[in-house]
């Protein structure tokens, strides 16, 4: 089993800053891509963010240049630094990782419960 626990989410005032974490722990052998979804209501589940193992980084074009993705490998965590926000960044957002566990070996994708993030004055 593994599960992911995200933290940091809030209220905070347009303009604001917040930073997202999420902890990876159980039977995991590795860790390949990490990533931030964001759903708000009425709306699909969206990328946000994601990083591989080696850093490489991609981002929804809606949070370039505001939102910065990070990753601690010898931790298993995540983090989203999400700077500059909006009103319609307001949505919950999801961890996600590609994990291969250990017995047995194999890949799978996990999420984690969501953290609710709220941008208003």
């Amino acid at each position: 089993q593994v599960q992911l626990v995200e933290s940091g989410g809030g209220l905070v005032q347009p303009g604001g800053s917040l930073r997202l974490s999420c902890a990876a722990s159980g039977s995991i052998f590795s860790i390949s891509a990490m990533g931030w979804y964001r759903q708000a209501p009425g709306k699909q589940r969206e990328l946000v963010a994601r990083i591989t193992k080696v850093g490489t980084t991609n981002y929804a074009d809606s949070v370039k240049g505001r939102f910065t993705i990070s990753r601690d490998n010898a931790k298993n965590t995540v983090y989203l630094q999400m700077n500059s926000l909006k009103p319609e960044d307001t949505a919950v957002y999801y961890c996600n990782g590609v994990v291969t566990t250990t017995l047995p070996l194999r890949e799978y994708d996990y999420w984690g419960q969501g953290t609710q993030v709220t941008v208003s004055p």
